[in-house]
C-alpha cells in the first residue's frame, strides 16, 4: 500500500489556495468553510484507503457507521462495508448528504413516495473510487449498496448532523422513525 500522503489544492475564499494533506486537514477545511464550500472539498479529496484506518471497523451483520467528527455544523463519517451489504431505503432528517467513495463500488437507488404513500422507483446509478453523490429529502429517499467483490468504505458529509431519519421497513412497507448511532467513534 503507497503509504505517500496526497495534496490536494482547493479554491479558498482568499486568493491563496489551501493544501490539503490529511484528514484533520479535511476536519479543519469543513470547520472552517460554510455549506456552500462542502460540495467543492468533498469532490476535490481523493485521500487513500488507509488515511482512514484508525477509523474503520467491520461487521459481517451490517455496515458500520464510524463518526469522525460530529459538531453542530456537520458530520463526517466514515461507513465500513463488507460486499453484498446494503443500506435500507431513507431519507436524510432534512440535512444536505455527500457520499464519497473511498474505496469499492455502490449503487445508490433513488425512490420517490407519491401522494398514497407507495415508494416509486426513479434511477439507479453505480458510483466508483473517487465519486461522489449528493441527496436532500426533496430529491426522494435512497438507497446504497456496496456491489464491490470486496470490503468498500464510503465518507459521509451531513450538513448539519443527522440524529434520525425516516427509514423503510421491507416487512411492513411502510417508514419508521429510526434514531441513529455510530459504531465506533474515536
Amino acid at each position: 500500500m503507497n503509504k505517500k500522503k496526497q495534496n490536494i489544492i482547493l479554491n479558498s475564499n482568499e486568493h491563496t489556495p489551501t493544501t490539503l494533506q490529511s484528514l484533520d486537514e479535511l476536519v479543519t477545511a469543513l470547520s472552517e468553510g460554510e455549506r456552500t464550500t462542502y460540495n467543492h472539498i468533498i469532490h476535490s479529496i481523493k485521500f487513500p484507503a488507509n488515511v482512514f484506518e484508525g477509523y474503520s471497523s467491520w461487521s459481517n451483520d451490517c455496515y458500520t457507521r464510524n463518526c469522525i467528527i460530529n459538531n453542530e455544523k456537520f458530520e463526517l463519517i466514515l461507513l465500513c462495508w463488507e460486499q453484498g451489504q446494503i443500506t435500507p431505503i431513507h431519507d436524510h432528517g432534512g440535512e444536505e448528504c455527500w457520499v464519497k467513495v473511498v474505496e469499492g463500488e455502490f449503487r445508490e437507488t433513488i425512490y420517490k413516495e407519491d401522494d398514497m404513500g407507495e415508494l416509486n422507483f426513479v434511477k439507479s446509478t453505480i458510483s466508483k473510487t473517487n465519486g461522489v453523490t449528493y441527496m436532500k429529502d426533496f430529491m426522494g429517499f435512497h438507497s446504497l449498496e456496496n456491489i464491490s467483490k470486496k470490503r468498500s468504505m464510503s465518507l459521509h458529509l451531513y450538513a448539519k448532523p443527522i440524529r434520525k431519519c425516516r427509514a423503510f421497513d421491507e416487512k411492513t412497507k411502510t417508514f419508521i422513525n429510526r434514531k441513529l448511532t455510530y459504531c465506533t467513534t474515536v
